[in-house]
């Protein structure tokens, strides 16, 4: 019959209209916990900010404590994929290694900049003592998949000639220290904007510093 739904098109229906919904209500928690600070936040503007009822909020996340858990862990993998898929962009094309890492640098630092990454950091610093165990839960994973991602291209790298035999774990470590390591305080902790132009000086300095460790060439010492 023209029209007619069949019982397994309304579940799937309902179901993405479920996850939608908490979707809808993860990303509103997380805005409003970014701007109040968890004890500030109240479940009423969340639900207003996400367009829903208030006992929708507590169908599907119990409790604020549980709603912080998972907005943060949602942002955080929002976070991740992000920076996975500027990674997995680094391929050197036309033996150019150098400008290869520039560019793959200074687009992991845009993100590692953006307001939304800023707000991320900043809560779990703040609410650290209340929630320890969500510092493996935003930092933990994402810090170790971008690595482990990193150390995958920087090993084809080497493999390639495009860098010198090494520790490919070592030198994705180092690679992001020298990226993120100065961006705390030139952002004063997000609080300021950081110029594209720095940016990219940013970047162009930390390739140069990694370079230096790691280019392909004669073996140190020769």
């Amino acid at each position: 019959m023209i029209g007619s739904t069949t019982p397994a098109a309304t579940g799937r229906s309902a179901s993405r209209g479920r996850i939608d919904k908490r979707r809808a209500i993860l990303e509103a928690a997380f805005t409003v916990f970014a701007v109040r600070g968890y004890a500030q936040a109240c479940v009423q503007e969340i639900a207003e900010v996400a367009g829903v009822a208030k006992h929708t909020v507590y169908n599907h996340l119990n409790d604020k404590e549980n709603l912080f858990r998972h907005a943060m862990a949602a942002a955080a993998e929002s976070a991740l994929a992000e920076n996975l898929a500027v990674v997995e962009s680094l391929v050197v094309r036309g033996g150019d290694v150098r400008a290869t890492l520039e560019d793959v640098g200074h687009r992991l630092l845009r993100r590692h900049c953006d307001e939304r990454s800023w707000a991320l950091r900043r809560l779990l610093y703040a609410e650290f003592a209340r929630f320890p165990d969500l510092l493996d839960v935003v930092q933990g994973g994402e810090v170790n998949r971008v690595n482990d991602a990193l150390a995958d291209r920087l090993a084809r790298l080497s493999l390639a000639g495009g860098l010198r035999a090494c520790d490919p774990v070592e030198a994705a470590e180092q690679f992001l220290a020298l990226l993120t390591g100065p961006m705390e305080t030139r952002s004063r902790l997000g609080a300021r904007p950081v110029p594209e132009a720095e940016l990219r000086a940013v970047a162009r300095a930390a390739v140069d510093t990694f370079l230096c460790a790691f280019a392909a060439g004669p073996a140190r010492g020769a």
